[in-house]
């Protein structure tokens, strides 16, 4: 490496007279570059641009990868002519790697890599190196960059990056066809030897198929080969660097082929004949068995469609295939019955519904299969001889009439008898009855076809062998009409005819109804009754289309003479038997104008002048309305002014102050009378009921009548007393009354008690102690004078 340094400083000298550059050819143009660029001021001279030499040469250094060696490899090293071998220049090193991975010597200029490197973790390392000078620590030349690269050794083996790899390739492809294509890598330098230079190999899967050496594209090797023989294969690829040479590095992967399926082969029945059992009673629709054919393809190409072949019985069977089994699926598609017959015998095709147009030479891709199917009997229950029964009664049929029959059948090989009995489920059991051994159907109630013109209901027939076995069947019975109702006019029943009409106007077309069920073509006829015809001011004109028109028969009507005509109509049916009602129909006469639009039909009207019109009639009613508005108003005003004054009478009488000599009861006695009654007139007149409470009546002392001729003033007083209890304007109870009467020809001559016989003594006062706690002094009182007195001693 020095001799090569020195060389290299040899030919610089020659070449760049002096100036110090790297030994490896360089661009000319960076030479020029630099010489540029290096351009310094000496001083203490005369300012000039002066070109200045470099005094140290750098490589581009080299250095092995995985260095396993004792001792520091070595790489070079750097010197400058500035040097003079005193030691007084000292180089440094800075960049990639400086100190830790490579060192410089600095007396000598030598740099040594101290540990293993490896060019696929780092290609190169990026240092800078500089001359100073010892003493003064100064550069003596400006920092200069260079390059150590790691040389690469054969270190790494090939790898596949994507393996294992997954492959399919069709079934009975041709040799050569493409499979898949493989790539390894190989991490060494591809630019130096052949470390990185790759050959694929197979080294497992032989001979079915070859892989290219250099592309590593894998091919089929075989023809024709079966996906049903063998689908999975498993290839072992070699990648070998070197060139595949002796020494060099390997690295294998496996690649999994599959054969896909391709529809190489025709379905296969594995038996020519299948048996089935089937039982009369399967309803229609329902599966009676299964077939399969195998095909050993695989997916959409093993799909199989069966098709019965036309022969015998196939019109009564169906097949469909199963999706997920493949299988054939054989269904009912019409009743069985094994006393009719008891075998069926037909065929069934297989073929695929994926056809490989490639593979048409092998032959048809379908198969045959003949199908056997034997009826089981079953124990039925009876037929009836129709889906539905429809029967006819006319209405009012007399009860017990037969109307129809229904006949059902055991059609098994031991036939039974049938019975047959109603549905209770039906709307018609109570209507109709049947008997059980003949099936006859006869009525139950008078039937009504204005009320249910239709009757539906079931009849369940079952075997006298087996009564769990029955069979049912619609009965529809339609009640005829028998023509028991007469037509009648449809409204109107009235119309209107113009005073001003000509003989053999139509006023009015009428028509008729009839609540009976007419039957097709049915007319009704329309006339007037033999009375009605002598002389009539209106006749009837029938149109002979179920219509008929009111016919005038005189040349104007008045409504002075009379307003309203009667005119009888006669309506008949053409039914069996015929029937026929007279209608009335109300013909007003009314004014019209020359038009025939009619203007008033009021009666009001007849009595006004003839020249009078409808204006002229408003005008007068609103007057005679305004008058009578007028009197009533004035009534009423006459009617509140007197009441107004009587009052004002009363409020006067009430506003006067009236003097009771009676204290009453004091300030607890607040029973005696309403004073409400005293303060507001109005309740006097409104309430005519007492409102007072009438006191308990007082016992006053006992005392003998002189004589017997006082009733006379008994009676009068008594009389008063009844006419102020029945007077509602009567003072209060505890009011004081004077009467001025005082009798004729009274024995006693005097009421006062002065002149009385009687003596206090003949007083009895225990009376008092009935009057209540406010009378308990006074009876106290009177009580001790009694205790006092000369006949209570004894």
């Amino acid at each position: 490496m020095l001799t090569r340094n020195s060389l290299c400083l040899l030919l610089w000298i020659l070449f760049d007279g002096g100036l110090l550059t790297p030994l490896q050819p360089q661009p000319q143009q960076t030479l020029a570059t630099q010489s540029k660029e290096n351009v310094i001021h000496l001083p203490e001279r005369q300012p000039h641009f002066q070109r200045v030499k470099r005094g140290w040469v750098w490589n581009q250094f080299f250095v092995l990868e995985e260095y396993m060696g004792s001792e520091p490899q070595y790489v070079g090293k750097l010197h400058s002519d500035l040097d003079k071998g005193e030691g007084t220049v000292k180089y440094t090193l800075s960049g990639d790697g400086a100190g830790t991975v490579f060192t410089i010597d600095e007396t000598t200029g030598d740099i040594h890599a101290i540990r293993s490197l490896d060019r696929e973790e780092k290609p190169f390392y990026t240092l800078r190196a500089q001359a100073v000078d010892i003493e003064t620590r100064k550069p003596l030349e400006p920092e200069s960059e260079f390059i150590i690269k790691v040389q690469d050794i054969n270190d790494n083996e090939p790898k596949f990056l994507d393996g294992p790899y997954v492959a399919s390739v069709p079934e009975m492809s041709p040799v050569g066809a493409y499979v898949l294509q493989v790539k390894a890598t190989d991490a060494d330098d591809p630019t130096y030897g052949n470390s990185a230079r790759v050959v694929y190999s197979i080294l497992q899967g032989q001979p079915y198929f070859s892989i290219d050496p250099k592309t590593g594209v894998i091919k089929t090797a075989l023809p024709n080969m079966d996906r049903e023989v063998k689908e999975q294969y498993q290839v072992l690829i070699q990648a070998k660097d070197m060139g595949g040479q002796l020494g060099g590095l390997a690295g294998t992967t496996i690649v999994n082929i599959t054969l896909t399926d391709v529809n190489d082969n025709p379905p296969r029945f594995p038996k020519s004949i299948f048996h089935l059992k089937v039982p009369e009673s399967s309803p229609i629709g329902s599966a009676i068995g299964r077939i399969r054919a195998v095909d050993p393809d695989f997916g959409k190409n093993a799909e199989i469609e069966y098709n019965i072949v036309p022969g015998d019985g196939g019109n009564l069977f169906d097949i469909v295939t199963d999706e997920d089994t493949q299988e054939g699926i054989i269904k009912l598609k019409k009743p069985l019955d094994f006393e009719t017959k008891k075998a069926y015998t037909f065929k069934v095709e297989a073929s695929n519904l994926h056809l490989d147009h490639r593979f048409h030479s092998a032959g048809p891709f379908k198969d045959t299969a003949t199908v056997k199917i034997s009826v089981l009997d079953v124990d039925e229950p009876p037929v009836f001889s129709k889906p539905l029964y429809t029967m006819e009664v006319y209405e009012d049929t007399p009860v017990g009439t037969i109307i129809g029959a229904v006949t059902a059948q055991d059609l098994d090989v031991g036939s039974s008898a049938v019975r047959y009995f109603m549905d209770w489920k039906s709307d018609g059991d109570s209507y109709f009855t049947i008997d059980g051994t003949e099936g006859t159907i006869a009525t139950n109630e008078l039937l009504d076809r204005e009320s249910t013109a239709q009757y539906n209901f079931s009849i369940i027939a079952s075997k006298v062998s087996n009564p769990l076995l029955t069979s049912k069947v619609n009965i529809l019975i339609n009640v005829l009409d028998v023509n028991e109702f007469p037509p009648e006019i449809s409204v109107p029943y009235e119309t209107a005819v113009c005073e001003n009409a000509k003989p053999g106007q139509i006023i009015q077309t009428v028509s008729a109804a009839d609540r009976d069920l007419s039957p097709a073509g049915q007319q009704f006829s329309f006339r007037l009754p033999p009375e009605a015809a002598i002389k009539p001011n209106f006749t009837v004109h029938d149109f002979r289309n179920n219509t008929a028109g009111i016919e005038t028969r005189r040349n104007g009507y008045s409504r002075r003479q009379q307003e309203l005509y009667f005119l009888p109509v006669v309506i008949e049916d053409s039914s069996y038997p015929v029937q026929s009602s007279t209608s009335t129909m109300t013909i007003r006469v009314c004014r019209c104008d020359s038009d025939g639009t009619i203007l008033s039909c009021n009666v009001e009207a007849i009595f006004l002048p003839v020249g009078l019109s409808t204006g002229a009639l408003i005008a007068i009613l609103l007057c005679i309305v305004i008058l009578l508005a007028i009197v009533v108003l004035y009534v009423a005003l006459r009617r509140q002014r007197k009441k107004d004054t009587l009052m004002t009478s009363k409020e006067d009488i009430r506003d006067n102050v009236i003097h009771y000599d009676d204290e009453g009861g004091g300030e607890e006695d607040t029973q005696a009378f309403d004073i409400g009654a005293l303060r507001n007139p109005k309740v006097i007149e409104e309430n005519k009921i007492r409102r007072d409470i009438k006191p308990d009546s007082l016992c006053f002392p006992r005392h003998r009548p002189h004589a017997e001729d006082n009733i006379d003033i008994r009676d009068f007083i008594h009389q008063r007393l009844q006419e102020n209890d029945a007077d509602p304007a009567a003072p209060p109870y505890d009011s004081l009354a004077t009467y001025a009467y005082e009798g004729n020809g009274s024995v006693a001559e005097s009421l006062s008690s002065i002149d009385s016989l009687t003596t206090e003594a003949d007083q009895d006062y225990d009376y008092l102690t009935d009057w209540g706690p406010r009378f308990k002094v006074l009876a106290d009182m009177f009580g001790e004078e009694e205790s006092h007195s000369p006949d209570n001693v004894t």
